[in-house]
């Protein structure tokens, strides 16, 4: 049973009346002379311990005088401010006696068993004149659980934690951050007004590590995570800047693309990024994506005349950490061939316009795959062509040896020829 004593003077306290239907409170005045002194005193004891063993309703350091908190599900108590001579004649929620979710003790108070969200509310007593003796605002809630907390750097210089509740408490909530490095300095995680959420380190050491501590406090309790951090696995640099696409003239399947490194990103030669884009056209919902070291690329497989859209995002050179979140989106179409719409339409301008007529700044700017395969085609062909020459050579060769043979040139032939390069002793 949780309770609260709000006698707000000294030598208030509160005392009741039994058996009355509704509930009756004397108006709060010093302890007279017909209680002792002892009396008096004995009830304020008791009124503290009770108080101090709480657990459900807290009402203290959170600057709102006159505010209860309450755990929802809770056995709530209130007392009404009241002195020995006067007796609690009612008890109001919000201004009505109708309080089905409590009921009125023997002593007085207001008991709350297993209260919900829904008994947030003021609730004030009264005396049998209807002289309001206190009152009092309770807000329900929950303690605060373990907050969900990261931390990410966006150079090797700084790092910062941002969390979240893990429970919505429904009652005002603060955190504190600190830390403590590898050679076990401590030191504050500072926090910033306008994002209450997230701290920042500072200065931090290279390749060092952090144990950081986020606690959540409320006025029901509080609770707290501990996380350990290594700046080399929480590096998520910024998204690259200033993302420029261009088309390129007579590539019609050609987008140039640049960006500058993110302005946050320390500018010295031994940290680098390196660099993934994405790429699709507009009405297409799968990306194409390629890796570069440099702050410039060219897509060469764009779709001709269909607009695309392209992102940017950086990493760590040597893959440490993680990969930035992309760059904003930048739409680019890549370069079409203009065709003058004012030309008479006639059937010989349209027999011209017909024809074929690609420039070769085209060609130089095909793409290697064409190219590839342009090769692979001329060669086939090529290859073609000497088959069928061969052929028709043998063809050629044989029909001429084999009419040949049939008129005896071929024997008289092969005679002479012996006969001249035999000795002439032999010949004689």
């Amino acid at each position: 049973m949780i309770s609260f004593s709000r006698c707000s003077e000294a030598q208030k306290c509160p005392v009741s009346r039994r058996g009355e239907t509704h509930y009756h409170v004397g108006r709060g005045r010093q302890c007279g002379k017909m209680n002792s002194l002892a009396s008096c005193l004995s009830r304020v004891i008791v009124l503290l311990a009770v108080t101090a063993v709480s657990l459900s309703v807290s009402s203290s350091k959170w600057g709102e005088e006159g505010v209860l908190y309450g755990k929802i599900g809770g056995n709530i108590t209130l007392m009404c401010n009241a002195s020995n001579d006067s007796l609690v004649a009612e008890w109001r929620f919000n201004g009505t006696p109708d309080i089905s979710w409590g009921f009125f003790t023997d002593i007085g108070h207001l008991e709350l068993p297993h209260a919900h969200h829904s008994a947030t509310g003021n609730y004030s007593c009264y005396s049998h004149s209807g002289d309001l003796l206190s009152s009092v605002l309770l807000r329900m809630g929950y303690p605060p659980g373990t907050p969900s907390v990261f931390c990410r750097a966006s150079d090797y210089e700084n790092f910062s934690c941002f969390w979240k509740s893990s429970v919505e408490t429904l009652l005002p909530t603060r955190f504190t951050a600190s830390y403590r490095s590898r050679n076990h300095m401590i030191g504050v995680c500072l926090q910033e007004p306008v994002r209450p959420n997230m701290c920042s380190v500072r200065k931090s050491e290279f390749w060092s590590s952090y144990q950081m501590n986020i606690t959540e406090e409320n006025p029901l309790g509080s609770s707290f995570r501990l996380l350990d951090v290594t700046m080399q696995s929480i590096v998520k640099p910024d998204p690259p800047e200033n993302l420029l696409v261009e088309p390129i003239p007579f590539a019609p399947r050609r987008l140039r693309v640049s960006w500058d490194y993110p302005s946050t990103w320390p500018k010295e030669p031994h940290f680098q990024l390196k660099f993934r884009v994405q790429y699709r056209p507009v009405q297409h919902p799968l990306w194409s994506e390629v890796e570069t070291a440099n702050l410039s690329d060219i897509i060469t497989d764009a779709f001709a005349g269909m607009e695309h859209v392209i992102q940017v995002s950086a990493k760590d050179f040597l893959d440490a950490g993680n990969w930035s979140d992309w760059s904003v989106e930048v739409r680019a179409t890549p370069w079409t061939r203009e065709i003058d719409i004012t030309t008479p339409t006639s059937e010989e301008t349209l027999t011209d316009l017909g024809e074929p007529q690609i420039d070769n700044p085209i060609d130089v700017h095909t793409d290697p795959l064409e190219k590839v395969a342009i090769l692979i085609s001329l060669g086939i062909f090529a290859f073609v062509v000497l088959a069928l020459f061969l052929i028709m050579g043998v063809l050629i060769w044989v029909r001429v040896r084999k009419k040949g043979m049939e008129n005896g040139m071929k024997p008289d032939f092969l005679s002479v020829i012996h006969m001249k390069a035999l000795p002439k002793v032999q010949i004689l």
